[in-house]
Formats: structure tokens, sequence, C-alpha cells
């Protein structure tokens, strides 16, 4: 009789033998929802957030015993983020180091955590005397993020933004694609362009006006988009990406996620009609979807950054 062990035994073997232990784990409270109202002058200012707290750290005897002598409740977590606005929230990266720094600090077995931040955007109503004080509407246009991670003593920020949905009517190609027996897209030398922005950049240090530097990378982007002549998405995400770190050296790189916005010419000739590329069909899905990263050459790479950052190749 053969005593030949099979691969399949020698892996079930491997799988039996180890001790089952806890791999990584966080926990926190998640998606609070705060709204801070700036009274200190007749003309308030609203900050509209969401977030969310988790911590890194201590939780073995949590997990495997039940006792929850280190588990630092998450609706302790709650609580401090109500309670740290009440001084304000100021940029959203910086009040999600504020957080950071006050967990890692105040509780010794804390190593880390993770801080996620989105902020949504009002303006002010206007009236027939101008601006109102204190009457807003929402502003359905992006939403900025942020994503503060801290290890040790060491900080992370990973910042961005999302539905920023922007067309161009025209400058825009695309030919010169590989055909086979199942393409049927026809090439063209003027189409519309339209996708919805979602960005994320690494800053390489804590020291920067994060609120100046968004309006700036927002603003960059917007320009790139409008003013490269596209023979591609994947040539404008570059151009994108590119224009951002040129004029911001404290971010070391870039990554994008753009859906293709489909806008198909509709065929009027049934009716008798012609279509001088002027009635489209917006379509939904499927999309195209590119994705990609900008970054410095030789800029070294830091992975705990964007752990946990998920949609983005």
């Amino acid at each position: 009789m053969s005593t030949t062990t099979t691969s399949a035994e020698q892996t079930a073997a491997t799988r039996s033998s180890g001790a089952i232990v806890l791999g990584d784990n966080q926990w926190g409270k998640a998606e609070v929802r705060l709204v801070r109202v700036d009274r200190a002058a007749p003309r308030h200012e609203i900050t509209d957030v969401n977030v969310s707290s988790q911590l890194r750290g201590g939780q073995e005897a949590t997990h495997l015993e039940g006792d929850n002598s280190r588990c630092v409740a998450t609706d302790t977590q709650k609580n401090t983020i109500y309670a740290f606005a009440r001084d304000g929230v100021g940029a959203i990266e910086d009040f999600a180091i504020r957080l950071g720094r006050h967990f890692v600090e105040d509780f010794e077995w804390i190593e880390g955590g993770r801080w996620e931040i989105e902020q949504y955007s009002w303006n002010r109503i206007a009236t027939a005397d101008g601006e109102h004080d204190h009457a807003f509407v929402r502003n359905n246009q992006e939403t900025r993020t942020t994503v503060v991670q801290r290890d040790g003593d060491e900080v992370f920020v990973v910042s961005g933004l999302t539905d920023l949905v922007v067309l161009k009517s025209t400058g825009s190609e695309f030919h010169g694609f590989p055909r086979d027996r199942y393409t049927t897209l026809v090439e063209t030398n003027d189409r519309i362009l339209a996708t919805s922005v979602t960005s994320r950049w690494r800053y390489t240090t804590t020291d920067v006006d994060f609120d100046a530097v968004y309006a700036k990378v927002r603003a960059i982007q917007l320009e790139a988009f409008a003013t490269t002549h596209s023979l591609a998405l994947q040539q404008t995400l570059f151009a994108m990406g590119k224009a951002v770190l040129e004029a911001v050296p404290e971010i070391a790189e870039i990554k994008f996620s753009m859906p293709n916005k489909h806008h198909f010419l509709v065929d009027l000739a049934p009716f008798g009609l012609d279509n001088p590329n002027e009635v489209f069909y917006a379509a939904d899905r499927p999309y195209g979807l590119i994705e990609a990263t900008v970054q410095r050459e030789g800029a070294p790479a830091e992975p705990r950054a964007w752990a946990t950052v998920t949609g983005f190749c």
C-alpha cells in the first residue's frame, strides 16, 4: 500500500496543525453624523460631516476572553467626536488628527487607529438683499473626504473628493483602438466626455493648510479636465494627476477612479431628422471604469497610508 502523501493532504495537515490566533482588528463607531453651527457672528457658518473612528491595539483579551477592560466603548468614541466639535472642527484632516492624538495618548494600550471623515457643503441662499446670513441650500456637488491613520507616533493622511461630475461637450476623441469580431464601437473625432471623479491623494506631511490645498487640488483637476484635448479618458486622468503633483509638493501620489459616463448619439433618421451631434442618450450602465495612480518617480511607497482605503488600484 502506498504511503505517499498528496499535496491536498499536506495542505490539510498544515491547516490543522497551526494554532488559531487573532489577526488584525479594529473597532469603533462608524458614520457619526455631526453638524456644527458657528454662531460667533450674525453671519453663521455650517460644518456638516460624517465621522468614523476605529481604534487598534490591546484587544486580545476582549476577543479571546470577553475581557473588556481595554475596550474603549464605541459609544465613548462617538461622544468624544461630539465633545471635540465643541471647540470647532476646522479642516477635516486636522480634526481627524486631533482625534487620533487623543486616543493614542490617553489610552496607553491603543497603538493607532483610523479616522475617516466625509464633508458635505452648503451654500448660502441668495435673496433680494444678497446672501442670507443663516439660511443655506445643500450643495450637491462633490463630497470632500479624508482618511487619517495612526501607527504609534506615525500619522498618514489620505484626502480626496468623490462624485465630482464633469462634462465636456467637445474636445474629446476616441479612435485607433484594436478591433476584432466583437468590436462594434464606432471611432469618433468629436464626442462628449463625461465622468464622475473620485480622487485620493497622499500627503507627505501634516504641516499643511488642508483647506487651502483642497481648494487648490480641486481647481487644478477641473482646469486640467477642461483644457486637455482628450484622446482617451486615461490621458485626461494622467493630465489631471500630473498637474496636481507639479503644483503641490506636499502630495506624493494621487489615485483616481473615473467612470466613463457614456453619451450615445441618438439616431433620428427614422423620424426624417438629422442629428448634427446634438441629441444624445445618457447611459448610466454599463460603463467604462478607468483607474490609475499618478506618482512621483522614485517616491517611497507607504502602503500603511492606503490600508483600508478601498476602491483604488
